[in-house]
């Protein structure tokens, strides 16, 4: 039953009672796991251009950012940092006062590393009236990690990744988030204008401001650009509702208690981005100066191939919307969309040339990404299938292992002989032949979202993360794969992470 409360509060979200029927009803028969064909590798699915190429597609961007066309670089950076630092927040509750497991340990060894000591140290002596190597001599290891990570000290334990220092320069540390603006200057620059835009929760967003105040024009006379960096936040209307054990709506003191939608929830996001090719990358994988060249060098590579294969498909959608197109070239058509967008149809066959016209016009004329991927080395998170789709067609698609049945031998060996892992890589071209925007809502598979197991105050619930956005929210967009070198996948999910040699 919906109250006159519930009803305002879905008016506020800007959420239907429909939607909550449906959420309700998917809580009840789950998501259906996703039926694949084969993982994708390098010769299926998975391109590994030549030098040649590469130095080919290389120069496809470069004159395409000169012709200035509209370019933008997405970052999303909404989540908060508090999973960096659950080991340290551990020790904070620890019986012991002394580090004791190996992660304890090598923070504190390599403590002076980290490119946020300086403030770090400067706190403690505020706080303390003591600085790092003071406190640790008298075995007050707990001050430091209590003045890195609570709001009286540096906050870390609350703000998002995008605002902690990463990295160490001789002239000034460097934020993550500032580490973009770095990227975005060196490969999405056009008519000398780099576009940002960082997707951020409520509470963080005057944050990301007063960091964008501070240092934009320190790095715009740095590389002679200026930026033009914008924040959105996840919008009220993807939250989702949540549900108890028994799958009826789960209440807080009477009110229907919502959750955020995940990542996929970003596409509504994203919609509202006018750009012609629009990089994703995520928030904490990031690199210092030294190693980015190769960060480059492939980013430019997979904005080369997006904009080769999106011209020729706007070719062919110009010549069939022009009619009269010859069985050859209807055939040529085929090809490209079997062997370069791997989008695989058995019935091809018996389609006469009226019917495979219509056809190759709605695959063709869908939003188009390029998504890079690195060799697997056992980094949990999703991999590059070819898949089933609804339709009864095969196309390039991202999963996570809870989308593939385990329990089909068949399923499980597919997934576990994958070679590639998706490490949020993309290059997306939004806009259709005629240069007017996508509506990327359209495009996404609603079957693929996914139920967890949480709790609020002591109670379970069952929360529902919308299609993930380099998942089912891109479900039926024209993708392809291309092998990228491990080096420019460094993410940071513990802070010990900032330790290693790539972030140092």
């Amino acid at each position: 039953m919906i109250s006159k409360a519930d009803q305002l509060l879905l008016s506020k979200k800007g959420i239907s009672a429909e939607q909550v029927a449906e959420q309700l009803k998917t809580f009840k028969t789950g998501f259906p796991f996703l039926k694949i064909k084969d993982a994708a590798t390098i010769g299926n699915g998975v391109l590994n251009p030549s030098e040649n190429e590469v130095d080919s597609f290389l120069k496809v961007w470069d004159n395409y950012c000169a012709a200035g066309n509209a370019i933008l670089k997405f970052v999303p950076a909404s989540g908060a940092a508090s999973r960096m630092f659950k080991d340290l927040f551990s020790f904070l509750s620890a019986e012991y006062d002394v580090p004791t497991t190996d992660f304890e340990k090598n923070f504190f060894a390599n403590i002076d590393k980290f490119a946020f000591y300086g403030d770090l140290d400067a706190v403690c002596v505020k706080n303390n009236s003591q600085n790092i190597k003071e406190l640790i001599s008298k075995g007050n290891y707990k001050a430091v990690v209590f003045n890195l990570l609570d709001f009286t000290g540096m906050n870390y334990g609350s703000l998002p990744k995008g605002l902690l220092k990463f990295h160490t320069y001789a002239e000034d540390n460097r934020t993550s988030a500032e580490e973009h603006f770095v990227e975005g200057a060196l490969y999405a620059a056009t008519d000398g204008v780099v576009k940002l835009h960082f997707t951020v929760s409520p509470n963080h967003k005057a944050l990301f401001e007063e960091l964008v105040a501070e240092r934009k024009a320190y790095y715009e006379q740095l590389f002679n650009v200026k930026y033009d960096i914008t924040f959105s936040e996840q919008k009220q209307c993807t939250d989702t509702i949540a549900v108890d054990a028994d799958n009826a709506p789960f209440r807080e003191n009477g009110s229907l208690v919502f959750r955020p939608g995940g990542h996929g929830a970003l596409i509504e996001n994203l919609n509202d981005i006018d750009a012609d090719v629009i990089f994703i990358k995520n928030i904490d994988n990031v690199v210092p100066d030294r190693l980015k060249p190769d960060t480059v060098k492939y980013k430019k590579l997979l904005a080369g191939i997006l904009v080769d294969k999106q011209k020729k498909a706007y070719e062919y959608l110009a010549m069939l919307d022009a009619g009269n197109c010859t069985a050859a070239q209807l055939q040529e058509m085929k090809a490209f969309l079997q062997n370069d967008l791997q989008c695989l149809n058995a019935d091809f066959e018996a389609m006469d040339n009226e019917a495979l016209a219509a056809y190759l016009h709605k695959k063709l004329n869908r939003p188009m990404r390029v998504c890079g991927m690195v060799k697997n080395v056992g980094e949990p998170g999703g991999g590059p299938f070819l898949a089933y789709n609804q339709d009864g067609t095969v196309s390039l698609q991202i999963l996570e292992s809870s989308q593939i049945d385990m329990n089909n031998a068949v399923a499980k060996s597919m997934f576990e002989n994958g070679t590639h892992f998706n490490p949020v890589d993309l290059v997306c071209a939004v806009k259709n032949y005629k240069g007017e925007k996508f509506n990327l809502p359209e495009f996404v598979d609603k079957n693929t979202g996914f139920i967890s197991h949480k709790s609020k105050n002591g109670r379970e619930l069952k929360a529902m993360e919308l299609p993930g956005l380099w998942n089912g929210a891109m479900s039926d967009w024209n993708t392809i794969f291309v092998e990228v070198p491990l080096i420019t996948f460094n993410p940071v999910k513990t802070v010990n992470d900032l330790l290693r040699d790539v972030h140092q």
